[in-house]
């Protein structure tokens, strides 16, 4: 009986701990596409749409999307993809150096 609860609980613990692996993360896109004051909305909307996004903005002005997702459901192609997907190709902008 104690094997059968050991066992249970080995599963159990296997099964909750890979979500712990997963992190949130932040990426900047560049979005040189953008051009009129409809396309940020659709740039949000196709990011929206991706599993574990949870947070997206958008610029015009800068034209850059900043997503903010969980890399344990989505990746940054993911993101490209789902941009590229509704017209509007993009890339990560390089973190800045110090």
């Amino acid at each position: 009986m104690n094997h059968l609860i050991r066992s249970m609980l080995a599963a159990a613990a296997l099964a909750l701990g890979s979500p712990a692996l997963a992190a949130q993360q932040t990426v900047t896109l560049s979005v040189p596409g953008m051009y009129c004051t409809a396309c940020p909305t659709i740039v949000k909307g196709s990011l929206q749409k991706v599993a574990g996004v949870t947070k997206v903005e958008t610029s015009l002005e800068q034209k850059t999307a900043v997503v903010t997702f969980d890399d344990g459901k989505a990746s940054v192609a993911d993101l490209i993809n789902a941009t590229t997907n509704a017209g509007y190709p993009s890339r990560p902008v390089a973190a800045a150096t110090q």
